[in-house]
Parts: structure tokens; C-alpha cells; sequence
């Protein structure tokens, strides 16, 4: 008689962890991309796809990083170890550029290397008997995170979820914001805004519906602001402007997308001292404690950059980048709204969702593949509630975009 194989119990997050890296689409993209590059070695490939930023990063703040950097190699300049949680001209500064109006003090900013960084840690802060609910679509890393600490549960295979997560839908049907009186209760809710994949931006009304429905139900908001900078209407920057948020949430946010610090790898979280656990014990005092058991802190010459960032011939340098990629995708927005496609975002984000009714989006992306030879992200990507959607990229040079807009005009007109 054959014997039964016994699992280990530690290993079943590892287990469902491996199934979801078979369903990861970036591995399946980059297969993809090579294979039509053996197809059509002469055909000149646009990425659309990975958001990733594309323009040099200032020459004022990579100079002061390289400053940084040479004067390590003296006795004046050099630096060891600084304080985990952050440089304190730095913390300040971000307190002051970005949350002067809500009055967020410089020790309830954490500086990291990157907020993607920070949900891990934040996930090590909460551990694994919490809920979770995330909006459907969503930034893959929040229902990663949640299977790699176990509060996942099984993949169902129909549904395309994991059956210990609530999925909250956020589409057209329902202006990209949860029905939250149909929203089951849970510890912890992830929220994007502006939202990466759709582009939404929540609206002021949106976000004090939702720190409501929090607050009754206990539950912590960790709130992803990392696309903020790029709002151009009166929607929330930050969902410590509406009033009560201080209690029931968590801001992560990152210099990536803002300043072009992709592989500079600089971040940052706010725990506000008001938030609590059931107990009464602050949160932030775990989150110091985790913050300074997991990590040494963020490279010294990263931060040498964030400050120059923030600085105000900084600040006016990579705000000049930033509109710059508004302006990409008003084209992208501008071109598939002139063929008759259902299109959102592109205005308070520098990512376009457009709508494929009853297509498959794995089907869309290599129909547009392969006459276009452009890459684009299938919207099934980011969850069960992206399928028949795109997402395109606006990280682009300018007369990228603008050929991938011509052939995209020639492919659907």
C-alpha cells in the first residue's frame, strides 16, 4: 500500500505561496516578450507594461547623492549606521512637504526602502490570524503578502480568489469604490488611492465612507498613497485628511514614482500615535520595534537624495517629471477614447485601464502583442475583477508613447 504524504503544517503557506507564483503574470509576461522577440527579432518592441519610471532622475538630486557618496571616502563625511527609523532632517521633511496641512509630526514618519518593503513589514506587525480585504483590482503585494503569512486561505480555482480574503469589487459599476454595506468585516482593508491598476482617485466623500465603515467595525485601513503626487483634482492626497483617520489607519508612500527612485529604493510609512489596538496599546510602538528588529534603516545616500528631493528647486525638478508623464497619458487616454474604448484613469494617475468587454485579457494582451508589438499588463493580473481590462503605462519617453499610440490607432480603428 502506498503511503500518504503528511505536509508539514509550517509549509502550507509556502505551498500556497508556490501556487500563486504559478499564476504570477510577470514571469509569464517576460516569457512572452522573449518569445515574440525570437518571432520578430527586427521589430521594435514598446513596454507599456512594468511601471516603471523611464526619465533621468534630476541632475540637482543625483548630484547631492553622489556628494554623499564621495565623502564617505573621507573622515569628515564619512557615516555608519544611522537611526532605523529614518534620517530626522528627512522625516521632517516629508512631514512638512507632504502632510503640513494634517498635522502628521516627524516621529510618526518612518523611512524605508520602499513602501512595497513596508506592507511586508506591516504584514509582519499584524501576523497571520487577521483578515484581510483588498480592493478587486488590486497591487498584487497585498494578496501576496497576505499568502506568505498565511491569512490567505485555499486558492479556489473558479473564483480565481483565495477564500480567507475579501475581495472588494472596484469597477465601472460602481465608480471603482467598494459597496461597503455588502463588504464583509475585517481586521486590516488595503486601499490604493490613486489606485494602481484602474487610476481612480478616491474622492474625499469615498475615503469618509470608508474610515467610517472602519471605525465601526475596528478595523485598520493601511492606506497606499504612492501614485498621490500625480492627483490634479481636489481628491485626498492623504487619507489623514479626512477627519477620524489618525485612529483607524496606516499611510504607506514612496519616492519611486515620484522622484524616479525605483532602484534608488526609497520610502516611507506613517503610523499615527492615535491608533490603537483593541487594548489601547499604540500601534506605532510595535511598528518601532518591528522596524527596528528587520531592518538597519534606509541607505544613507538614498536619503541624501529625498532630502534634495524636497528641497524647493528639487521639488519643482521632479514635479516638472512628473507632468510630464500626466502629459503621457493624457495621449495614451486621449488615443483609445478616439477609438471607441471604454477607458478610465489616465488623469489622476499615470496608468490608463481600458475596458475589453467580453474578451479575455490574456487574449487582448497578445492580439496587441503581436500586430502592435506593444506590452501591456492583462488587467487578470491584479485580480478576478480586472479581467476583460489593460493596463497601459504612461512611463514612457514621449515618442514612445507616441508610436505606441499610432500603432494602436492602427490596430483598433
Amino acid at each position: 500500500m502506498a503511503m500518504k504524504m503528511v505536509v508539514p503544517f509550517f509549509l502550507f503557506p509556502i505551498l500556497r505561496l508556490h501556487f500563486l507564483l504559478l499564476h504570477d503574470h510577470s514571469p509569464l509576461i517576460s516569457m512572452h516578450e522573449l518569445q515574440h522577440i525570437r518571432k520578430y527579432p527586427d521589430a521594435k518592441l514598446i513596454n507599456l507594461g512594468i511601471g516603471d519610471t523611464t526619465k533621468p532622475i534630476p541632475e540637482i538630486i543625483s548630484v547631492s547623492m553622489a556628494e554623499y557618496a564621495r565623502a564617505l571616502s573621507t573622515v569628515e563625511g564619512y557615516r555608519g549606521y544611522g537611526a532605523e527609523q529614518g534620517n530626522k532632517a528627512l522625516r521632517k521633511a516629508i512631514a512638512e512637504t507632504f502632510y503640513k496641512n494634517v498635522q502628521v509630526k516627524d516621529s510618526e514618519v518612518f523611512v524605508s526602502d520602499g513602501s512595497q518593503c513596508d506592507i511586508a513589514r506591516l504584514q509582519l506587525l499584524l501576523g497571520s490570524n487577521v483578515t484581510v480585504a483588498v480592493q478587486d483590482p488590486s497591487f498584487p503585494a497585498y494578496i501576496d503578502t497576505s499568502v506568505i503569512m498565511g491569512q490567505a486561505g485555499d486558492f479556489e480555482e473558479k473564483s480565481g480568489k483565495f477564500g480567507n480574503i475579501e475581495y472588494m469589487k472596484c469597477g465601472p459599476q460602481n465608480n471603482f469604490f467598494p459597496e461597503l454595506a455588502k463588504t464583509r468585516r475585517t481586521d486590516i482593508i488595503f486601499f490604493c488611492s490613486p489606485n494602481n491598476p484602474t487610476g481612480y482617485a478616491a474622492t474625499r466623500q469615498q475615503l469618509e465612507e470608508l474610515v467610517k465603515f472602519a471605525k465601526a467595525n475596528g478595523s485598520i485601513i493601511i492606506f497606499d498613497s504612492a501614485y498621490a503626487v500625480y492627483v490634479t483634482d481636489d481628491s485626498p492626497r492623504s487619507i489623514f485628511e479626512i477627519p477620524g483617520a489618525k485612529e483607524v489607519a496606516i499611510e504607506v508612500s514612496s519616492f519611486s514614482k515620484f522622484a524616479g527612485f525605483t532602484g534608488v529604493r526609497l520610502g516611507w510609512t506613517v503610523v499615527p500615535e492615535e491608533l490603537c489596538f483593541s487594548n489601547g496599546f499604540p500601534v506605532i510602538n510595535d511598528f518601532n520595534r518591528i522596524v527596528c528588529t528587520c531592518f538597519n534603516g534606509a541607505s544613507n545616500i538614498a536619503q541624501a537624495g529625498g532630502l534634495a528631493c524636497l528641497s524647493s528647486e528639487g521639488f519643482m525638478a521632479v514635479c516638472s517629471v512628473v507632468d510630464y508623464y500626466r502629459e503621457n497619458a493624457k495621449i495614451l487616454l486621449k488615443t483609445l477614447k478616439s477609438l471607441g474604448l471604454k477607458v478610465y484613469g489616465g488623469e489622476n494617475a499615470p496608468y490608463v485601464w481600458a475596458q475589453f468587454p467580453g474578451s479575455k485579457s490574456w487574449d487582448v494582451f497578445d492580439d496587441i502583442l503581436e500586430k502592435a508589438h506593444v506590452i501591456t499588463v492583462p488587467g487578470s493580473g491584479f485580480g478576478p475583477g480586472g479581467e476583460e481590462f489593460m493596463r497601459i503605462s504612461a512611463f514612457g519617453h514621449r515618442e514612445t508613447i507616441l508610436e505606441a499610440s499610432k500603432r494602436l490607432k492602427g490596430l483598433f480603428s
